[in-house]
């Protein structure tokens, strides 16, 4: 094992864990690439993002519940928008809890919205760990499937990434002096005050 590949068996589920925590998708996709390079282990991959989306989201879903009785809160909640929201959740509790991480825009949202409602914090707690747990195992499968194919198109950018930092350099040079030039012609045609 390289010294870069031992770091990432060290740190790597720390990682994964922020990086689910925070950043979503990339993260976990990326530990299954490197579970199906056998850096790490699946098991450890899937319980690392699992971790990391499950208890951020259990402490938005405590800050919903903690200012829900806030002027600001209720008047957010007065929203049409927000009201359906909330009719959708009291309605389909589990349904909701189990989906909002697989849906664009509620990553947030979602648990800061069902702090609000009327869901139980313990319902919400098992709901959440059960929801993070397949969120992680569905992700890290994707990058383990396709990992060698991201492999094998990070390893085609690698390989050509000198020249073509060098041609974007080369063109950033060109166009700064082309704008810098216009600049100055533009500043010279102008007459003086």
């Amino acid at each position: 094992m390289t010294d870069f590949t031992q770091h990432l068996a060290a740190l790597g589920p720390i990682a994964i864990a922020l990086g689910a925590a925070f950043e979503g998708q990339t993260a976990v996709i990326a530990g299954g690439v490197m579970a199906r390079q056998q850096i790490l282990s699946p098991a450890v991959v899937v319980l690392a993002a699992a971790l990391g989306s499950g208890i951020v989201d259990y402490l938005l879903f405590v800050l919903g519940r903690s200012f829900r009785h806030t002027r600001w809160v209720q008047k957010v909640s007065t929203k049409p928008a927000f009201y359906r929201a909330l009719v959708l959740i009291e309605r389909y509790p589990a349904g909701f809890i189990l989906s909002f991480r697989f849906l664009f825009g509620l990553r947030a949202a979602g648990p800061v919205a069902v702090g609000v409602s009327s869901v139980s914090t313990q319902k919400f707690a098992i709901l959440n760990a059960v929801a993070a747990g397949l969120w992680a195992g569905a992700f890290v499968a994707l990058g383990y499937v396709f990992g060698p194919v991201v492999m094998s198109v990070l390893e085609s950018l690698f390989a050509h990434a000198a020249p073509v930092a060098a041609g974007v350099a080369i063109v950033a040079v060109v166009v700064g002096v082309a704008v810098w030039r216009w600049r100055v012609a533009v500043a010279q045609e102008r007459p003086a005050p």
